[in-house]
């Protein structure tokens, strides 16, 4: 059976299954991550949106429950250049091609990455459909304007949270942030329903879930902090009646404009005069909360090793990164926020300061999973703003 990558602009690429047959239009990115492919496939900012990994061998170390960041998988599609079937690693559980076919993700192999990575850089990021489906000329100009007139839509409600849950503190020096596994202390074993008595010493932290990654959670109960994750369309009332020491915003998929009702309750949030820190998607929607903007990015930063300098102390990171949009820099005033960090490679914005609020702010990923743990000290900076409150 062959597999069919088809994109917008009309280039074909032809190869073979890698996962489930059939047919699925999203839009392509691509990640030059050397690995971590699990935890990208399972991270929820990708819902929407199929992978182009560049590296060319992927699977090769397989597939385990502790490289899970969410329940299941987010992603449309994975595309790669070539699937290993023969794991050769001691924790591997399954192969890559048996977790896609579990989860009913259609992927595609045998594809020229390098020559898709070139195409999406020259033209931006495009829609395109992976099919097992071959079709006929007649038939590709009703696929194109289906592949065309494809959105990502309505992602934030598809992987938020249902309902608030609350997770213990891991017992301190059970493992660093940006680098704690279910397996280390049980960091994701103790989750608890809202309500339900919760242990640990430390500070008590809201989440507002707008497509967490499990790593956030894992790195703020490693550091004695017990979490309570908010769905996406909690109102600010009920977050700020649990009286938290602090307030995370967390990652997730698509265009941070799209809830407008969101960012009202967000602001709401950043005024409140209560610790707070963001990451990537949170970090979007706090700018477009106090008054400034985001734009789309032509392709996008996706990839574990995306040099960002700290302004403040001119260390360099770096850092995990999957994100398609930006706050545009400059559209807030230097009395609301001050730019905390930029990239090296294009000058866009990767965090900010807030002046009068005790808010900072980051777009690249300082959990990791998968990347660099460099970033890790970030949490810890937010609970040192949470003990000085």
């Amino acid at each position: 059976m062959k597999a069919y990558l088809i994109l917008e602009d009309g280039t074909v690429y032809e190869g073979r299954p890698a996962g489930t047959p059939g047919e699925v239009i999203s839009e392509i990115v691509f990640n030059t991550s050397m690995t971590g492919y699990q935890e990208i496939l399972t991270d929820p900012s990708y819902a929407g949106q199929a992978v182009a990994l560049t590296y060319p061998l992927i699977g090769n170390y397989g597939v385990c429950a502790g490289d899970m960041e969410s329940g299941r998988p987010f992603a449309d599609g994975l595309i790669v250049r070539e699937i290993s079937g023969t794991p050769g690693s001691w924790r591997a559980e399954n192969t890559l091609r048996n977790f896609l076919q579990k989860y009913g993700i259609t992927g595609i192999a045998g594809v020229d990455t390098r020559h898709l990575t070139k195409q999406i850089r020259d033209k931006g990021t495009m829609n395109g459909c992976i099919t097992t489906r071959e079709y006929g000329e007649e038939e590709m100009p009703a696929l194109l304007e289906r592949i065309r007139a494809y959105k990502v839509e309505g992602v934030v409600r598809k992987t938020s949270s249902a309902e608030i849950r609350e997770y213990p503190a891991m017992p301190q020096g059970t493992g660093s942030p940006a680098s704690v596994r279910p397996g280390s202390g049980g960091a994701m074993t103790g989750v608890r329903q809202a309500g339900a008595e919760v242990s640990g010493s430390g500070k008590r932290v809201a989440l507002l879930d707008t497509g967490t990654k499990r790593n956030i959670i894992r790195s703020l109960q490693s550091l004695g902090c017990s979490v309570t994750v908010y769905p996406w369309n909690t109102p600010a009332e009920t977050i700020l009646a649990g009286k938290p020491d602090g307030i995370m915003l967390s990652n997730g998929p698509g265009d941070p404009k799209e809830e407008p009702a969101l960012i009202a309750e967000v602001r709401k949030l950043a005024l409140s005069g209560i610790p707070l820190f963001a990451i990537c998607l949170g970090h979007q929607l706090t700018a477009l909360a106090m008054g400034g903007d985001t734009a789309r990015l032509k392709f996008g930063h996706r990839g574990a090793n995306q040099p960002v300098k700290d302004l403040r102390t001119g260390k360099v990171y770096i850092t995990s990164q999957n994100h398609g949009y930006a706050v545009v820099n400059g559209s807030l005033p230097e009395t609301v926020a001050v730019p905390a960090f930029v990239n090296l490679n294009d000058g866009t914005n990767e965090g900010l300061r807030y002046v009068k609020q005790n808010i900072l702010t980051v777009q690249f990923h300082p959990e990791a999973s998968p990347g660099p743990g460099d970033a890790g000290e970030l949490f810890r900076e937010f609970l040192r703003m949470m003990e000085e409150k």
